[in-house]
């Protein structure tokens, strides 16, 4: 008896679990945005061992595997991308520091490669562009995603009555030169969108994008990243800020319909403000340990099939402000980030995604 009891006890996690939380579904996007030396500028050209001795912990988690399976370049200036600007900073309307030597160093090792149009600092120029030249934007877009061989993310944080229309001229313009890629072989066809950590900001950008970009029967765009929050959340807060998106709002006029699980990731901070953080240094400690039973099991509840967001990332790699903590060494991200790929077995080179 006292061995029937002991065993039990051992089973007992296992035989009362739900249906929901018996459905874990590993993640398929594990990636940082990465921000340069020069706070998200992109600037200046830079060779690849000086960039190597910055950043070889994102190629590297200390066993010679790569620590992530995405990165995203940020940022482009909308206004600079569709006017084609050549100035101290930008060539054709791209980043300078945007080569295509910095990005087969990480495609060279299967980490797929994106670049983020806009962030919170350009979304004046956002607004100015999609005024302008709204669909020529979306052209110029998938230009540069050819070009380089690229993913292409919008970040368009407009709270306050974005330009819907506009965005919608930005897509299919986009959409008419790199079709959706349910395969994923084609890295240009990547097409995504940042929304709030939540549903309660950049409101009806995420409301638009989810009702008619992120349906499962008719999908427009990849995925979205439910970006980070003002700071680092709590276990909870983050858990309840995902889950929103996951329930969507229906008492919000007009409502924010539901997001399939597999239609988005949740961000996380690995370097914020002046101090860095257990996501970069120690995943026994950090939130991408803490939230992933809910990030591998949150059931869908109006969209989608399967548990389970898509995954994770993390804001970011190098210098991501002036002022700020960088993952340069000494503050290298192998104990945390690294350590999290290998918890969680992250695919390398990234699989085709999940459509349910």
């Amino acid at each position: 008896m006292r061995r029937l009891a002991a065993l039990v006890v051992l089973l007992a996690p296992f035989l009362f679990l739900s249906p929901a939380r018996a459905a874990v579904t590993p993640p398929q996007v594990y990636g940082a945005w990465h921000c340069g030396d020069d706070a998200c500028i992109w600037g200046t050209v830079r060779a690849v061992a000086e960039f190597d001795g910055k950043n070889h912990w994102l190629i590297d988690r200390g066993d010679g595997r790569p620590s992530v399976n995405l990165v995203v370049l940020s940022f482009v200036h909308p206004l600079k991308l569709l006017r084609g600007t050549t100035d101290a900073t930008t060539l054709n309307g791209v980043p300078r520091g945007m080569t295509p030597e910095i990005v087969g160093y990480f495609t060279g090792r299967g980490i797929r490669v994106m670049v983020s149009i806009g962030g919170i600092t350009y979304t004046d120029a956002w607004n100015q562009a999609l005024a302008e030249d709204a669909a020529g934007l979306g052209r110029g877009a998938a230009a540069l995603a050819r070009r380089l061989g690229v993913g292409v993310e919008i970040d368009y944080e407009e709270n306050n009555g974005p330009d819907l229309a506009g965005l919608q001229a930005f897509v299919t313009a986009y959409r008419a030169v790199l079709p959706y890629d349910a395969s994923g072989a084609d890295h240009a066809a990547r097409l995504t969108i940042d929304v709030a950590a939540g549903d309660r900001w950049l409101i009806d950008i995420n409301r638009k994008a989810t009702a008619d970009w992120l349906r499962t029967d008719a999908p427009v765009l990849d995925y979205a990243n439910a970006m980070v929050p003002a700071r680092q959340p709590s276990t909870s807060g983050a858990i309840a800020n995902w889950q929103e998106h996951v329930d969507g709002k229906p008492q919000y006029s007009p409502p924010v319909p539901p997001l399939a699980p597999a239609r988005f990731t949740g961000s996380l901070y690995i370097a914020e403000g002046g101090k860095v953080r257990p996501e970069c240094t120690n995943f026994a400690a950090s939130l991408q340990n803490s939230t992933g039973s809910f990030v591998r099991s949150v059931a869908p509840n109006g969209a989608g099939t399967t548990a389970g967001m898509l995954g994770y990332m993390f804001w970011a790699a190098e210098r991501p402000s002036t002022r700020g903590v960088t993952t340069a060494p000494p503050n290298t991200c192998e104990g945390g980030v690294g350590a999290g790929a290998t918890a969680y077995q992250i695919p390398i080179p990234m699989p085709a995604l999940r459509q349910s």
